[in-house]
């Protein structure tokens, strides 16, 4: 099997970037214009290169755990088919994030995660637990390319969410365990098709009272944070599976609808002074 010989350039130079005295040696250099993908070294790699049947051009790029090292090159954006992008447990891989990594159209899943990444922007989706310490750009919702979902929790990333991410409709979002602040309603609306959201344990401080839910809104976790008002009745006509809006500023009633009363009493505890069924009785 063999590829475009650009695309497998491409792919050289990531793995050169991680690793430049193996690389060359496991995949070398072709005196033709096809280089073999499946070098014995590197298919052992990585978990999977998957390169499509019809067109030959690299798809697919996962590693889950290596001795690899270096900073994720900027040539992974120069991957134009690339679908799915996941490096997880590389705890040597350093390093910002490249912003060419918005360039990838096609992507519909982005993960770094394990990682040990620092840098001042982030241009793209999905990291989990990769030690991150940034800000957000504004233009952070600007990026070309539709994904189904956004993560990025268990980092260090402080500021606020950019107001530009209302443009976008993600299925499924968990900014969870950092220090973000301010508001984080653009994650709602009544034309949103969003049904999971966790933005637990951050520092995140917005009216509650507010908030328009999606109708497909079914897990919502806002624990841990400085948020304020009251539940929107709203939330009565949702089909919650599951609901923490525990450790926040909220007050008033619970409504008394839906299945609400029924969640578990932790759902709402150590609020300011939510009252209600399952809590005790408003005074």
């Amino acid at each position: 099997m063999g590829t475009k010989l650009k695309e497998c350039r491409d792919l050289v130079l990531i793995f050169s970037v991680f690793n430049p005295l193996s690389i060359h040696e496991q995949i070398g250099k072709s005196k033709q214009n096809i280089i073999p993908l499946a070098a014995p070294t590197a298919a052992k790699a990585w978990n999977q290169v998957e390169c499509d049947p019809t067109t030959n051009r690299i798809v697919s790029l996962r590693m889950y755990s290596g001795n690899l090292s270096g900073e994720i090159p900027a040539e992974v954006g120069d991957l134009p088919y690339l679908k799915t992008l996941e490096l997880h447990k590389l705890t040597n891989i350093t390093g910002p994030i490249p912003t060419s990594i918005s360039n990838l159209i096609n992507l519909i899943s982005l993960r770094l995660s394990r990682l040990n990444l620092t840098g001042p922007k982030l241009i793209f989706l999905a990291w989990t637990g990769t030690s991150l310490r940034a800000q957000f750009p504004e233009s952070f919702g600007n990026f070309v390319g539709r994904v189904p979902g956004i993560s990025l929790s268990h980092n260090q990333l402080s500021g606020k969410i950019p107001a530009s991410l209302d443009n976008r409709d993600f299925r499924w979002v968990d900014f969870s365990r950092n220090k973000l602040e301010g508001d984080a309603s653009m994650f709602f609306g009544p034309n949103k098709t969003t049904g999971v959201v966790d933005l637990s344990r951050n520092l995140l401080e917005f009216n509650f009272s507010n908030v328009v839910f999606p109708t497909t809104l079914t897990n919502l976790d806002i624990n841990h944070n400085k948020i304020f008002g009251s539940i929107p009745t709203q939330m009565t006509q949702l089909t919650i599976l599951s609901l923490n809006v525990s450790y926040n500023r909220l007050c008033g009633l619970i409504p008394q609808g839906g299945k609400l009363p029924s969640l578990d009493y932790t759902a709402y505890f150590h609020n300011k002074c939510l009252c209600g069924t399952p809590l005790e009785s408003c005074k």
